[in-house]
C-alpha cells in the first residue's frame, strides 16, 4: 500500500462506526438542548438507531408502525407546526413512498429531515428488498431537496447540525456497515455544496476520483494501487453532497483537464452521483472522459464483503476498470 492511503486519509487508530449509529448518537445528543426535535420511525428504531433518542425522550419519539406513508405525512404536519422532525426508516422503504415525499414534504417545502439507512448492496444478507439503490436518483430529482451522503462519523454529525440551522427538505443517506474515520485537513470547513478533498490534484494529475458513502474506502484503495502504476498524483474526493453538487470543484477539474474523471458509489450506476456529474459536464465542451462506477443489476443476499467483491467495490476491481479506460 502506498503511504498516503494508510497514514494520510484514514485514521485507522480511531474506531470505525456505521453512519446510522453516528446519526442516532448525534440526534440523542442534540435533543438535550433543542426541544423542537422530534423523531419518527416505522417500527425499525433499533436498526435506524432512533432507539437512542427514544430512550432519552420518549415523549418526543413516535413509532408509526409499518406505515411509512403515514409517517411522512405526519412529519410534514409536525414541521408546519414548528417542530423539527427527523423521519427515519430503511432508505428503500422511505423513498418507496415517493408520492408522499413529493407532495407532503417537497412541494410544501416542509422542514423535514428524511433519514434513509441501510443504503446499497453493502448492507449484506438482507438482500435486494431491503437495499436502497435508486433513492439518490429519486431524491435529487426534487428541486428543493438537499441530498447528503456522509462518509464517516464526523461527516454525519456535521450535516445533522447544519440541517438544524437551515430550513427545508433534506435527505440523509446512511450505511449499515462501519466506516473508517477520515483524517480531516485543518483547511477543510464543512459547508453546503463543498466536497471534502482528500488528495488534491496538481498540474500533472491524470485521474480524479469522486467517491461517495460506503464506496469511499475501496475508491481510496484503488487510488493507492493506481499510484504504483501511473506517474503523477491522483485527486481523491469525498463527494458527500449529492444535491447540490460541488460545481466550484468540478469547474476546477475542467480547467485541470485530467484524462479521466471517475465516480464511485454504492447506488445504481444511473441516477446518483455519476449522473449528477455527467449532467454538469454536459454544459461544457471538451470535458474529460467520465467513468461511472455503480451497481449494475439487482442487489442480492450475501455478506457485505462478498457483495462488494461481486459488484466490483474493491480496490483491485476499481483500479482495473480505471486502467482499462486509460
Amino acid at each position: 500500500m502506498a503511504d498516503f492511503y494508510k497514514n494520510k486519509i484514514f485514521d485507522f487508530a480511531a474506531k470505525s462506526k456505521a453512519t446510522r449509529l453516528s446519526f442516532g448518537e448525534e440526534l440523542a445528543k442534540l435533543g438535550e438542548t433543542n426541544k423542537s426535535i422530534v423523531a419518527l420511525d416505522a417500527d425499525l428504531a433499533k436498526s435506524t438507531r432512533t432507539d437512542l433518542f427514544a430512550a432519552k425522550f420518549p415523549e418526543r419519539f413516535f413509532d408509526m408502525g409499518i406505515a411509512e406513508a403515514n409517517m411522512i405525512g405526519t412529519a410534514a404536519g409536525m414541521a408546519n407546526a414548528g417542530m423539527i422532525p427527523f423521519c427515519a426508516s430503511f432508505g428503500c422503504f422511505l423513498t418507496g413512498r415517493f408520492d408522499q415525499i413529493r407532495m407532503s414534504v417537497s412541494f410544501t417545502g416542509a422542514n423535514v429531515r428524511l433519514v434513509g439507512t441501510h443504503s446499497g448492496v453493502g448492507i449484506g444478507e438482507d438482500g435486494h428488498s431491503q437495499m436502497a439503490l435508486e433513492d439518490l436518483g429519486l431524491m435529487r430529482a426534487l428541486p428543493n431537496m438537499t441530498v447528503f451522503q456522509p462518509a464517516d462519523d464526523s461527516d454525519t454529525r456535521n450535516f445533522i447540525g447544519w440541517s438544524l440551522l437551515n430550513h427545508g427538505p433534506c435527505y440523509l443517506r446512511l450505511t449499515r456497515q462501519n466506516m473508517p474515520v477520515i483524517k480531516t485537513d485543518e483547511s477543510y470547513k464543512f459547508q453546503v455544496g463543498q466536497w471534502q478533498v482528500l488528495s488534491h490534484f496538481q498540474a500533472d494529475t491524470k485521474i480524479v476520483i469522486l467517491a461517495s458513502g460506503g464506496a469511499l474506502p475501496a475508491a481510496v484503495e484503488a487510488a493507492d494501487i493506481l499510484s504504483e502504476n501511473i506517474v503523477g498524483p491522483i485527486g481523491i474526493v469525498n463527494a458527500n453532497w449529492i444535491q447540490p453538487i460541488d460545481a466550484k470543484y468540478l469547474t476546477q477539474v475542467l480547467g485541470l483537464k485530467p484524462k479521466l474523471v471517475v465516480t464511485v458509489e454504492d447506488h445504481y450506476r444511473n441516477g446518483g452521483l455519476g449522473s449528477a456529474v455527467a449532467e454538469f459536464f454536459s454544459g461544457f465542451e471538451n470535458t474529460p472522459k467520465l467513468l461511472r462506477i455503480g451497481v449494475e443489476g439487482f442487489g442480492q443476499s450475501g455478506s457485505p464483503e462478498d457483495n462488494y467483491q461481486h459488484y466490483g467495490f474493491t480496490g483491485p476491481a476499481i483500479s482495473k476498470k480505471i486502467l482499462s479506460e486509460l
